[in-house]
């Protein structure tokens, strides 16, 4: 009997490291794939190589910008996607104006310190921002966050910089999503917030939200418990 595959798909510099927890609680049962996007600099490109690295028809997980490239795949073959999962993610463009160029500024900023001082030194500027603040203090938490940052490359994260100041508005997308799909959100996200989350649940039919306790961004590290617990139960449904 053929199992089910799921493909997962990492946020902005993030690799499987960041789905080992759901991969060891899963893969008993499914086939897991987790993509690699190289050094594409388009959240199209993105998704055309998650494409090619699936069997013709899967599962989908995404996790921040991942949940942007899943986006991106249900935009160009929602045919192939059994079910959909969003974690921590969003679906609009970057806002025009002093909004948008703000976001670009501070991306930018954080840019910088990668090509002048390392990945890991802006990683350290970035992650407070990333998890729930009580997690701070987690250094085994914090630590393989800053390692996975530091396996990637500043010309990485150029790259990854570029496909989100250029992504494209996908509210279109949401709407038209005919297949089982699961939102989920950290309560005390600052970076993806659950307002946003609740318009993305209200926008895509049949969608259910679950909310996460005790999280910030990183839910998948931060409470893998109860992210597993939602992913199996969404699973489980589309049997």
């Amino acid at each position: 009997m053929t199992r089910e595959t799921v493909v997962f798909l990492p946020g902005l510099l993030c690799d499987r490291a960041v789905w080992e927890p759901q991969l060891a609680a899963l893969s008993g049962r499914y086939d897991c794939v987790v993509a690699d996007y190289g050094a594409t600099d388009s959240l199209r490109t993105m998704a055309e190589a998650a494409l090619q690295s699936a069997p013709p028809r899967f599962s989908l997980v995404g996790h921040s910008m991942g949940g942007r490239v899943a986006l991106e795949v249900m935009r160009n073959a929602p045919q192939r996607v059994a079910g959909l999962a969003l974690l921590d993610t969003g679906y609009q463009a970057r806002p025009e104006g002093e909004a948008g160029e703000a976001e670009a500024g501070q991306r930018h900023r954080l840019l910088d310190v990668a090509l002048s001082q390392g990945m890991r030194a802006m990683g350290r500027e970035w992650v407070p921002g990333m998890v729930h603040p009580e997690r701070l203090r987690d250094r085994m938490l914090i630590e393989s966050i800053l390692e996975m940052i530091g396996r990637k490359t500043p010309g990485i994260f150029a790259a990854q910089v570029l496909a989100l100041l250029t992504r494209p508005s996908a509210e279109a997308v949401l709407r038209a999503i005919r297949c089982p799909t699961l939102i989920v959100c950290g309560r005390e996200d600052s970076w993806s917030p659950l307002s946003r989350h609740e318009e993305m649940a209200r926008l895509t039919p049949g969608a259910r939200l679950a909310v996460i306790e005790q999280s910030g961004h990183m839910v998948t590290l931060e409470q893998p418990q109860a992210v597993t617990a939602a992913l199996q139960a969404w699973l489980a449904a589309g049997d």
